[in-house]
């Protein structure tokens, strides 16, 4: 059995640090990094592609909303074509950045409330889908397990992987616990990792609810920005490493 382990990272700007991107690069397999509308700029983007070079991590895409001071998880009104320019504006930096590097942009995945959006609108996400598809379509579009971005990355022939969250809580639907909630994201490590076992070695997660769903577990998103990031990733290598799980980069 195995897994990928990614990390929302490159989300600092100017002199506002945010993260522990250096610790928690060496943990990790998958990076998805901020492309400057709702964090990162453009310093940021090309030492966090060069970090993650050194440490053999795979670099993604993480666009968002252009909402620095809502950190992208507000929902914005946008047309179909000004998401799709969105999506391809900041893959394509970031893109350009790897190409410099000599690193391969290996996934794509949306940043809060697009991701949100994606995951619930059927219009929206096949538009993220096929934008990804029209920048490169080998890269893996990443979204959460059984939605509707799932759908449409499959529906445009890409390679898709199904995310599932250590620091957050489900509905009995399936969807993540809205941030508005109280109890929607987890601070306590060993429930966290308890519920990323779960997830990924019998496929069922707990809802808040308490009804048990199913789940696909093909990557493990850790929040970069999360005040238990590092002690969260560090528990959850050794712990998947204790019922002999893998944790592989996407295709490894």
């Amino acid at each position: 059995m195995k897994v990928d382990l990614n990390c929302d990272l490159g989300e600092s700007f100017g002199n506002y640090q945010i993260g522990n991107d250096r610790e928690v690069l060496p943990l990790i397999t998958s990076a998805n990094v901020a492309c400057g509308f709702h964090a990162g700029d453009e310093n940021v983007m090309a030492e966090t592609v060069r970090l993650a070079k050194e440490n053999g991590v795979r670099v993604g895409a993480h666009p968002g909303f252009p909402d620095l001071q809502g950190f992208g998880r507000r929902n914005m009104d946008m047309s179909l074509t000004e998401i799709y320019n969105m999506v391809v504006y900041q893959v394509g930096a970031l893109k350009m950045f790897c190409d410099i590097n000599g690193v391969v942009l290996n996934h794509v995945k949306p940043h809060g409330a697009l991701y949100q959006m994606a995951v619930r609108d059927e219009a929206i996400a096949r538009t993220i889908a096929s934008a990804v598809y029209d920048i490169d379509p080998n890269l893996y579009l990443v979204g959460l397990s059984k939605s509707l971005l799932i759908d449409a990355g499959k529906a445009q022939g890409l390679k898709v992987a199904s995310e599932v969250f250590a620091d957050r809580r489900y509905e009995s639907d399936g969807q993540l616990v809205s941030r508005k909630k109280e109890g929607a994201t987890i601070e306590d490590s060993e429930e966290a990792i308890a519920q990323v076992v779960q997830m990924v070695t019998e496929g069922t997660v707990k809802a808040i609810s308490g009804e048990v769903i199913e789940i696909e577990a093909d990557t493990i998103c850790v929040h970069g920005d999360g005040a238990h990031a590092l002690e969260f990733v560090k528990e959850i290598r050794s712990r998947l490493s204790e019922v002999n799980v893998d944790i592989v980069t996407l295709g490894g």
